[in-house]
């Protein structure tokens, strides 16, 4: 099974909702971080990204029709080659929006994550994520205008390099009808899921630290 959608976007931008909607849409299972921490053949693959090893994308992806959040989302140049028929759904949200949910979720995760009492499988996805894309995305994580500087810099990297046919730039707030119309099906008869707000998150990590 090869990828039919690379999602390109940062963490935070909509990115579980669009999983739970791609699902429904018949392009799942759709990788995104929770398979990472759900599937006990995932972070193997991870690890050897993470030190620049090669690696055989059709067996990272083996199962999932489609990608969406990190850390696939990290390697979206190295994907869009391998699985050149692949369409790229990049999520989107205004910076500030964006900040502000990533300062509160993800980020505090990787700041906090050392003193947290958490499973020893997450203790080390942490490391290797923490090691890896956090570094290599983000001069400074915590720092506010050096984390939307890199999400600025991915948000053209995309437009830049994926030619405009193939790319959808994607708000969730848009609901169905951009999504469906770029991959070709109908429109469903129910509410886009909205999915992952912050209580979501850490629900995944046994609740928010201070």
């Amino acid at each position: 099974m090869s990828l039919k959608i690379i999602g390109s976007g940062f963490g935070r931008t909509g990115t579980m909702s669009t999983k739970l909607a791609l699902e429904q849409l018949g392009f799942g299972p759709c990788h995104h971080m929770v398979e990472v921490m759900q599937n006990p053949e995932q972070p193997a693959h991870w690890a050897a990204i993470a030190a620049h090893r090669p690696v055989d994308w059709e067996a990272v992806f083996h199962g999932y029709t489609s990608q969406v959040d990190w850390p696939g989302a990290a390697v979206w140049r190295q994907t869009t080659v391998a699985f050149p028929d692949a369409r790229v759904i990049h999520t989107e949200r205004p910076e500030v929006d964006w900040w502000r949910s990533f300062n509160t979720t993800i980020s505090k995760f990787f700041t906090k994550a050392p003193a947290m009492d958490l499973p020893p499988h997450i203790q080390d996805i942490f490391r290797i994520m923490s090691g890896w894309f956090l570094k290599e995305t983000f001069e400074d994580h915590t720092d506010r205008d050096c984390a939307i500087a890199a999400y600025r810099a991915n948000n053209q990297a995309v437009r830049d390099l994926i030619p405009a046919d193939r790319l959808l730039v994607f708000h969730v707030a848009d609901g169905w009808e951009p999504l469906c119309n770029f991959l070709d099906v109908p429109v469903p008869d129910t509410p886009f899921p909205r999915s992952h707000p912050r209580d979501e998150f850490w629900a995944h990590f046994g609740g928010e630290p201070a």
